[in-house]
């Protein structure tokens, strides 16, 4: 028996809601926040937002910089400049992303405390965590002609 999308187990702590738009094109909402997620036109989109796998390395990355602009602030460091990247190299069998690296380019006077107090700040991202510890992940499909 399907269940009702908010009636889950556990509480959901965490929720966002995507609709489609149309060919490829999603609008992604998160509690008042809107962002639309497309395709380049190669795979049949207009390139008007990020790809799945973009917003993926962008969730990534802006949790890695989360933790190394807190980290700098606790500590009293400048934290303007700080710049993150992420790259990830796509698999087959099955399709994926695999070989992260998160590049944190930070102010050029830290010391080496503060460069390894810095990488352990970033490891303790939620999404980093995520990714090396995998979440169980279950899919419920919802149609009228499901209810009973």
């Amino acid at each position: 028996m399907a269940r009702g999308p908010h009636s889950c187990a556990a509480e959901v702590i965490m929720e966002v809601l995507i609709e489609h738009l149309g060919a490829v094109q999603f609008e992604i909402k998160a509690r008042q926040h809107v962002i639309a997620s497309d395709q380049p036109p190669e795979n049949g989109g207009f390139d008007e937002g990020m790809t799945p796998p973009e917003l993926f390395l962008a969730a990534l990355g802006s949790c890695a910089a989360f933790y190394a602009a807190a980290y700098l602030r606790k500590h009293k460091l400048a934290d303007q400049g700080t710049k993150v990247r992420v790259t990830a190299d796509k698999r087959k069998d099955p399709a994926r992303l695999d070989d992260f690296h998160i590049y944190v380019d930070v102010p050029p006077s830290l010391d080496t405390k503060h460069i390894e107090g810095l990488e352990r700040a970033v490891h303790q991202c939620l999404i980093h965590n995520t990714l090396l510890h995998p979440p169980t992940i279950s899919i419920e499909i919802h149609s009228p002609a499901l209810t009973v």
